[in-house]
């Protein structure tokens, strides 16, 4: 399979954005997995935007404590899935997603085929959160967050952490919940009894 690329300006900002010609959702998803070792995204506009890895000793590090902690929450409590960087969802408007971390009810997800199962998920999460990576840009990230509020994300968690902020971001809200600083982060009434430690997230301070 071959495409012809148009590739932007943007490496230095830790992303490279893609236009291909005639880019159906099988050829996306086969593309996808071509490139499974790299975290790629579509824009609801059809356009690919390809990040560049994470440093293992910096967010990737973060990325795992935060997918050990909410998988050891969902073992526990029993009612969703976990699902890390490597899954793709299809939002309402048609963008393409793949969050840090996510989490769907255990209902929606045994409502999908064992076929349906195997491809990008056909629906937004119940939670999702994105870790700001060093190469982040800030505003592209909290415009994704709100991309997941208005698309039917029922908690969203944006991490900063070299600022060591939470944005918290829920449906019917005009702005993020902006928590500095926080011990801890609860889930609420989203994720029951889900609360994060957030010294396994955020830049440990110097000493």
């Amino acid at each position: 399979m071959s495409f012809t690329l148009t590739i932007g300006d943007e490496l230095a900002t830790g992303f490279v954005r893609l236009r291909l010609h005639d880019m159906t959702a099988e050829k996306f998803w086969q593309f996808a997995k071509d490139n499974e070792q790299i975290k790629i995204e579509m824009t609801m506009d059809g356009e690919l935007i390809v990040y560049s890895p994470t440093g293992g000793g910096g967010s990737g590090y973060s990325n795992n404590n935060l997918l050990y902690e909410i998988t050891a929450w969902a073992r526990q409590d029993g009612s969703g899935v976990v699902f890390d960087s490597s899954t793709l969802f299809v939002l309402p408007n048609g963008a393409k997603r793949s969050p840090d971390a996510a989490w769907v009810t255990k209902s929606r997800w045994d409502a999908l085929s064992d076929e349906e199962k195997e491809k990008p998920v056909p629906f937004a999460p119940d939670f999702a959160a994105e870790i700001l990576s060093p190469t982040d840009s800030l505003t592209e990230t909290q415009a994704k967050m709100e991309e997941y509020r208005t698309n039917g994300v029922r908690l969203g968690w944006l991490i900063d952490r070299k600022a060591r902020k939470v944005y918290v971001y829920r449906p019917g809200t005009t702005a993020p919940e902006t928590l500095d600083d926080p011990a801890t982060v609860s889930g609420a009434s989203e994720l029951p009894g889900f609360v994060l430690d957030t010294s396994q997230v955020f830049v440990p301070r110097s000493p």
